[in-house]
């Protein structure tokens, strides 16, 4: 099948034989947006991107990474202006705030229904992400094509049959959207072929973390790594998702 445009992405990330394409994707993308807002283009210093970042800030771990990444007269301009919009909103909510009444029986066991609206506020900054919601935009496209290509091109279809399957939190994802995509006829051997990928790709890491563990055992100090070596990082990536120990740095 000839490739467009809007399938290279896919092509190269299962070409990338990596333990999960969508994680692949989606490090690209995530740094891709890190370069945008704090890269050498200086875009935090445009009005209409910090309307967006001091409106959504970032989430746990897009701070850390943005902290990672190393332009620290970037990251205090995109905080300086997050830092009045959020000092401002904490004074609404302030205003707004009235204690919740409690029964002596509420004490000891928080009534359904229960609401601080301060708490309420400060847990709503750990769902909101310039980066994440950028990420979402496109991420549902990549889905989409995804099943097109699985569909329509025999050749990416083998090589995700016979690739080493997803992170467990893209497989849910990829499982939700072949509900929709897949037909009714077909969804059956989809699912067989995916749960059996991916439980033989958990067997396999399970037993490079096993032999990792065996090399440390003065025994085996002569043995081959096997595919050992860096177990514990894609052991963690196949449940999680994402990177362990990657840093994406300014350039």
């Amino acid at each position: 099948m000839k490739e467009k445009l809007y399938t290279i992405p896919l092509n190269d990330a299962v070409n990338a034989n990596d333990e999960c394409p969508f994680c692949y994707i989606e490090r690209n993308v995530e740094n891709d947006l890190l370069d945008y807002v704090l890269g050498s283009a200086a875009s935090y210093m445009e009005a209409d991107t910090r309307e967006l970042t001091d409106k959504f800030g970032f989430c746990r771990e897009h701070i850390r990474k943005m902290y990672d990444y190393g332009n620290t007269l970037g990251n205090a301009w995109i905080l300086k202006t997050h830092y009045r919009k959020t000092i401002s909103e904490f004074e609404e909510q302030m205003k707004k705030y009235a204690p919740v009444k409690m029964t002596l029986k509420d004490k000891f066991s928080k009534p359904e229904g229960f609401k601080n609206s301060m708490a309420e506020w400060a847990h709503s900054k750990d769902e909101s992400c310039y980066i994440c919601n950028e990420f979402k935009k496109t991420y549902e496209r990549y889905l989409d094509t995804f099943f097109y290509l699985y569909k329509e091109d025999k050749a990416f279809k083998e090589k995700v049959d016979n690739g080493k399957g997803f992170c467990l939190h893209h497989f849910s994802d990829l499982c939700e959207y072949a509900e929709l995509h897949m037909n009714e006829k077909d969804k059956p051997e989809f699912f067989e072929k995916m749960f059996s990928l991916m439980k033989n790709n958990l067997e396999r890491i399970y037993e490079d973390v096993s032999w990792l563990i065996e090399k440390f055992d003065y025994r085996n100090k002569d043995a081959d790594w096997k595919n050992s070596k860096d177990a514990v990082a894609r052991g963690m990536q196949k449940l999680r998702g994402s990177y362990p120990g990657e840093v994406h740095k300014q350039k």
